[in-house]
């Protein structure tokens, strides 16, 4: 069945409300572990069929924002879906009680119900009302940045469609759509302000109501980490502020010098090379033929996840008026089928995000058939490996795409992925400043972006841009409001991702095996548990960024990136 054809049928809450409750009734009342064993499985057939109804929605949401129907849809799942929430919280509740729970564990393993017990934290019915408007403000931010409309040489495009603009070798073309792009911002920062405000008090209010101290433990405790705090989080920040900004201060160094600048300046950031960023050699249509044949060579595995993807329409690629910015791999479980959405433009990034997010729906679709939703996919920054990881190991194939200009992607690859490690932590760094002080005004909000800014990206130069220069740069991190603290798990997983890099330099066949052995434990272990098992060393551990590092740095030396 294509996705286009697959059925949705909005869920009957109350019906589904007093289903589910009948059978937590029945687990608590049953007498061995063979019923309750067999209740679970009823139980997870319920929310199964919830989450594709959700995904199903969410898809054709986001692929066309202005579709009346499912923007209706969307709006109920941002009610609804806190409801379902609390009957998964009560059916958590009742799991991690029962007396037959080392029998369970042993079936289901040891991960769920560790899951269990960390979402317990996370919600009461009591809040239920201010989790709906949170799902409100964030959809509201999302609509507020599809409708990005700039006017560019007539016409009107989206965020996305500003990208290839934004990469011009003409800098008084990138300037100019840097400038626009910004100007966009600057004219509804009220908003911007005003939402992401309204976020921060909220979330405050609902963490005190559940009994943290702050927002942040909260944020750690959704985010299922519970193999690691904030303690650690800080350490590795540390790291990389000692071995990795060093490093990228000198690749912005040799690009200003690439580009023939006396100072490199914010919109010249885009640009890697003079002669133009690498961009893959035709249309959509031929990077996706293209696609189906890098993954029939790499393995018999992707050879057939990849078939179903293209078969079953599970990809929508092309950006387009109304379709929500960014990229994304969700999953629908009814169906088994992962679906990557993404928004080419023209760009190199129509390559990364082909292999990136095809990294995601390859180890979903590998760990597709676990009875229990939970180890669909892992937690977010293990999750992360798989799509990081799969952008190298895909890097033999990146001739096809390329061509000459293969040598140039990778130099763009490796150096871009290291030089993102520092923003990324300061994306960390500044929401755990702001979820410890949220009374802060918007504008010391963007003072305090302008600090850790500062602290990890020491080159950036905005020159004549009042709001960029006055901290306004976060609030297109889409992530900051939509899913707060969900952005160190990149620079976590793209340390991880390095090491499968180096191994995949040493013994391609060691690499292979390793990450196929970790897509398909999907999410049925702790973050560190799967670190472990894919024999990587945990980016936490001292002495772990520095090991990296180093080696990338000697490669990215040995390379001549005069001649690109």
């Amino acid at each position: 069945m294509k996705f286009s054809e697959y059925p949705y049928v909005r869920p009957d809450m109350d019906e589904l409300e007093q289903r589910f409750r009948a059978a937590l009734e029945q687990f608590s009342a049953a007498a061995t572990a063979d019923e309750q064993d067999q209740l679970m499985a009823d139980i997870n057939r319920q929310r199964m069929e919830f989450n594709s109804m959700q995904s199903i929605a969410s898809i054709r949401h986001t692929v066309d924002t202005r579709d009346e129907f499912y923007a209706t849809e969307q709006d109920f799942f941002d009610e609804n879906s806190p409801r379902m929430q609390g009957l998964t919280t009560e059916f958590y509740r009742v799991l991690v009680e029962s007396p037959f729970r080392k029998t369970l564990e042993a079936k289901w393993g040891r991960q769920l119900f560790r899951l269990a017990e960390t979402t317990l934290k996370t919600f009461d019915p009591s809040v239920l009302p201010l989790l709906q408007k949170e799902n409100a403000l964030v959809s509201a931010y999302q609509k507020l940045m599809a409708s990005a409309e700039i006017d560019w040489q007539g016409d009107k495009l989206n965020l996305s469609q500003m990208g290839p603009y934004l990469q011009s070798v003409t800098r008084e073309v990138r300037k100019e759509a840097q400038q626009k792009l910004w100007a966009y911002f600057q004219q509804n920062a009220e908003e911007y302000d005003r939402l992401y405000d309204e976020l921060v008090h909220l979330r405050a209010q609902i963490a005190r109501e559940l009994g943290f101290s702050n927002f942040t433990e909260l944020a750690y405790a959704r985010l299922n980490r519970t193999d690691y705090d904030a303690s650690m989080v800080a350490n590795f920040r540390r790291q990389v502020a000692q071995h990795l900004v060093p490093l990228s201060v000198r690749l912005k160094e040799r690009q200003r010098e690439r580009l023939h600048l006396d100072t490199l300046l914010y919109y010249d950031e885009s640009l890697t090379f003079l002669s133009g960023n690498p961009a893959p050699k035709g249309d959509p249509q031929w990077i996706l033929e293209n696609g189906v044949e890098m993954y029939r060579e790499l393995s018999p595995e992707t050879d057939e996840f990849f078939q179903t993807m293209v078969r079953d329409e599970l990809l929508d690629l092309l950006s387009k008026k109304g379709k929500a910015v960014g990229g994304y791999c969700t999953n629908i479980p009814k169906y088994e089928a992962p679906y990557i959405f993404a928004n080419f433009n023209g760009t190199y990034d129509d390559v990364t995000v082909l292999t990136h997010e095809a990294g995601h729906a390859f180890q979903s679709y590998m760990s597709r058939k676990y009875p229990v939703p939970e180890y669909y996919f892992p937690t977010l920054e293990a999750c992360e490996i798989h799509s990081m990881s799969m952008e190298f190991l895909t890097w033999p194939w990146m001739d096809r795409f390329f061509q000459e200009d293969a040598e140039k992607f990778r130099f763009m690859h490796v150096s871009g992925a290291l030089q993102f490690i520092p923003y990324g932590v300061a994306v960390d760094e500044f929401q755990h400043a702001i979820y410890a002080h949220p009374d802060l005004t918007p504008a010391e909000r963007k003072a305090k972006w302008r600090e850790i800014e500062e602290k990890y990206l020491p080159l950036r130069k905005y020159e004549d841009n009042e709001f960029l220069e006055e901290g306004g740069y976060w609030q297109i991190q889409t992530h900051i409001y939509m899913e707060p603290f969900y952005y160190i798990d990149y620079t976590l997983a793209q340390i991880c991702a390095f090491q499968f890099w180096l191994k995949a330099e040493r013994n391609r066949t060691d690499a292979w095996r390793d990450y196929l052995h970790l897509c398909r434990l999907g999410g049925s272990k702790s973050f560190l548990e799967l670190v472990q098992e894919a024999n990587l060393q945990s980016p936490f551990d001292d002495g772990c960024v520095a090991s990296v590092v180093e080696p990338l740095a000697q490669w990215l030396e040995s390379v001549d990136d005069t001649k690109f």
